[in-house]
């Protein structure tokens, strides 16, 4: 008997847009039943790729077969009647909407012809998120209410809402602990079990190593390799084959003794907020980088916007320079040289729309200002001086930030603050969503402006991360500190077990 045709053959796929050819020639098979890793750097051609396959990108040649039969994705709505669901990194959910109302939004329950939106969509969603291992989260809830985690299950569950056999997955596990990332891939186990396909798109080596079956991997709109082994393929080889050359995972020098002994630029004193972290004692000298480690929901991202002021604290208070601040003002954070780069850069620190200079710029437009005109000339020069500072590329800052790799574009948040003077950076999630080569340029970044006298307030969810980056470390579990030493002083286990365990602090 013949063997069976891929459940999708991707072959010749060419995109290209003004300036850009984006895909060069792609090829991609997938079987049913298998995980097969898409890898590459930011640039490389994985989002055209992914949104050719989900319809909202048409290809200027190449063809694609599904069950063995040439088709034309010229929609979403296409892919999604064909069975192929997407779930996109930037999760494009509705906030205003409740949690049922996002999972069956255009194909709501119907009844003799008539739309219904009350309890059979609120029943048929929370089966959804019981499949899915989360039966807490209320269907009624507004999504917009939702942690970033419980959001990424949201969006799960609209997927699987359909009749799906292909489901794409982009940086999934990207705002989720390691407990959520455990039942992540029990999902995909039980999915592919039933025949059902998943692309899999993460930075994460590990992961593919874990959950992959085949891998392709990208580089500059092409696929460099196709098929190859996940387990088995070596992680140099893997590297190798995104980078163009050989990238080590080798974090910059720390200075053999931070200076402790000078005033410290920032001091938490007792803060807290109920309900989110317990009261906290930190400070962070110049030249120094302190990490906080702990699981999604520790309270970590949380601590930090409360420094920054983005959250009013129930009690204690931040010190900068011996100075109190107001408590819940970002304004007078930022007056007192406070920068904060958020988790989630496009959706709360970024102007997709705007150039590269006025996001840079944008936190220090007093300075270009004179009796209401902005001086255009002024603005373009700092801003190209700030990023020139960082390496950012391309070497432009008047094209728009939204063509700017993940990589880049933290890049630019970072360059906003230098020019701005900040002296204290609170860095969350700094390195997600961007691409292995472009990680190692980030943590040179950050090391250096640390050498050169900030002061720097960390948060990872990758616990090498932390450890490779900060000088001191405080494990964070349940809101509460269980325990602080110099990063020298612990590796990836011991913190995993202090985070699980919550032994006392120390």
């Amino acid at each position: 008997m013949a063997p069976e045709p891929p459940l999708l053959s991707m072959s010749g796929i060419t995109k290209s847009f003004p300036g850009v050819r984006a895909l060069d020639g792609v090829d991609l098979d997938v079987q049913a039943g298998e995980v097969h890793c898409l890898l590459g750097q930011n640039g490389a051609g994985k989002s055209t790729l992914i949104k050719v396959l989900a319809g909202a990108h048409q290809p200027d040649t190449g063809r694609l077969r599904w069950r063995g039969e040439e088709v034309a994705l010229r929609s979403p709505i296409a892919a999604m009647r064909l069975g192929i669901a997407t779930i996109y990194q930037e999760l494009d959910l509705v906030e205003h909407l409740s949690v049922a109302e996002n999972v069956h939004l255009g194909h709501e329950p119907t009844t003799a012809g008539f739309v219904v939106r009350g309890k059979a969509a609120r029943q048929s969603t929370a089966a959804l998120l019981r499949r899915l291992g989360h039966p807490e989260i209320d269907p009624a809830r507004l999504v917009g209410e939702l942690p970033a985690a419980q959001q990424q299950i949201v969006s799960m569950a609209r997927a699987l809402s359909h009749d799906v056999r292909l489901i794409v997955m982009d940086e999934p596990s990207a705002a989720l602990d390691p407990d959520e990332v455990d039942n992540l891939f029990r999902i995909v186990g039980d999915l592919t079990a039933e025949g059902v396909a998943v692309v899999y798109i993460s930075h994460r080596l590990e992961e593919i190593r874990r959950i992959g079956d085949r891998v392709t991997v990208l580089k500059d709109g092409r696929a460099v390799a196709v098929g190859l082994p996940a387990k088995s393929t070596p992680t140099r080889e893997v590297v190798a084959l995104m980078t163009g050359r050989n990238v080590e995972y080798v974090f910059p020098e720390r200075p053999t003794a931070p200076a402790q002994q000078d005033t410290p630029l920032l001091e938490v004193q007792g803060l807290a907020r109920q309900g989110e972290f317990e009261p906290l004692d930190l400070v962070v000298h110049p030249g120094e980088i302190v990490g906080l480690a702990g699981l999604v929901g520790s309270g970590r991202s949380e601590i930090l916007e409360t420094v920054y002021g983005a959250r009013k604290p129930t009690s204690g208070q931040v010190v900068v320079d011996g100075k109190a601040l107001k408590p819940g003002s970002v304004r007078a954070a930022v007056r007192a040289g406070i920068g904060l780069a958020p988790e989630e850069r496009k959706a709360q620190a970024l102007l997709m729309l705007e150039s590269v200079t006025r996001n840079v710029s944008v936190s220090s437009m007093s300075r270009f200002s004179r009796a209401g005109w902005i001086d255009r000339r002024a603005e373009l020069g700092a801003a190209r001086a700030a990023t020139r500072e960082l390496s950012l590329r391309p070497d432009n800052p008047s094209v728009p930030i939204r063509t700017l790799s993940g990589g880049n574009q933290q890049k630019a948040v970072l360059a906003r603050w230098l020019l701005r003077g900040c002296r204290i950076l609170l860095l969350d999630e700094p390195t997600r969503g961007v691409d292995v080569g472009a990680r190692a340029e980030l943590y040179a970044v950050v090391r250096r402006l640390a050498d050169e006298g900030l002061g720097v307030l960390l948060v990872s969810s990758e616990v090498p991360e932390v450890l490779g980056l900060a000088d001191r470390v405080l494990v964070l579990r349940e809101g509460r500190v269980v325990h602080r030493a110099p990063a020298r002083e612990l590796d990836e286990h011991r913190v995993l077990d202090l985070v699980m365990e919550g032994s006392p602090a120390s």
